[in-house]
């Protein structure tokens, strides 16, 4: 039996299928007007909060904790945010991050490059934060940014270096550096200990640092998670923990008034 209606007798219009009756492979192609609307990131969706990150004696280190929140929803809670790019460098992402694994995708594919190349090159920390730095100002003036901000470190012939770059392709260096909330939060303490005085801190002197720090930001950021990852990159190379669990104690709470057991 013939199951098209078109074929039983009606007349056919070639141009208008109102019905949607003539079989699939003889339909008129047809254009999704919004096909290429939704190809940019609008907003941030499933998102990542503060990385840290600072110099010490023998090289740098870097920590973020390891949740994504879909919106206010603590909907991830074992994404790792920090990136080994080469033998040198590591990299950290606050903001989207779809867009965190799409620069994570160009990067590695740049590293294979290098290596395919075999001519005793490879990227570097400064030259790593330098090609994110003209791919997030590219992207930017596409109005298409990459909605991130980018913690880079590294230890290369003998020499730390820690950037920064956002989103709208802006760059910095510092000793100490902070993205998110921990900008505010985190980087007076963080420029209390390290600022001027990188060359005296030890690595446990550091790692007990950033420790007290990620624990700051898990009292106050309502964005963050306890537990973290750390990130660690000296002459020997580029080494990422595991999960740490922050140690927290909320007994202080009772004590706050409209919080604890108080009523006035």
């Amino acid at each position: 039996m013939d199951h098209f209606p078109t074929n039983w007798g009606r007349p056919r219009n070639d141009a208008f299928d109102p019905y949607g009756t003539y079989p699939i492979h003889q339909r008129a192609a047809t254009k999704d007007t919004f096909a290429e609307g939704v190809q940019h990131t609008q907003q941030p969706i499933v998102t990542g909060t503060s990385v840290l990150a600072i110099q010490f004696k023998d090289g740098i280190m870097m920590t973020a904790d390891n949740l994504a929140s879909y919106g206010s929803l603590a909907r991830f809670k074992d994404i790792q945010r920090l990136h080994q790019v080469g033998n040198s460098t590591v990299i950290g992402a606050s903001g989207d991050m779809s867009d965190f694994q799409a620069i994570q995708s160009l990067l590695d594919d740049i590293v294979t490059d290098e290596f395919t190349h075999a001519d005793g090159h490879d990227l570097g920390p400064e030259e790593v934060h330098e090609y994110l730095s003209r791919v997030m100002y590219s992207r930017r003036s596409k109005i298409n940014p990459l909605w991130n901000s980018i913690l880079v470190g590294g230890f290369r012939d003998g020499k730390r270096f820690l950037g920064y770059v956002d989103l709208l392709g802006t760059t910095y260096s510092a000793p100490s550096i902070a993205t998110g909330y921990g900008a505010y939060i985190a980087i007076p303490l963080l420029r209390a200990a390290v600022d001027g005085k990188q060359d005296q801190l030890s690595e446990a002197a550091a790692r007990e640092l950033l420790h007290d720090c990620m624990r700051v930001l898990f009292y106050r950021d309502a964005r963050s998670l306890d537990k973290y990852q750390l990130a660690t990159v000296t002459a020997s190379g580029v080494t990422i923990s595991d999960q740490i669990k922050i140690d927290t104690a909320w007994g202080f709470a009772e004590g706050i008034r409209g919080y604890g057991a108080q009523t006035q």
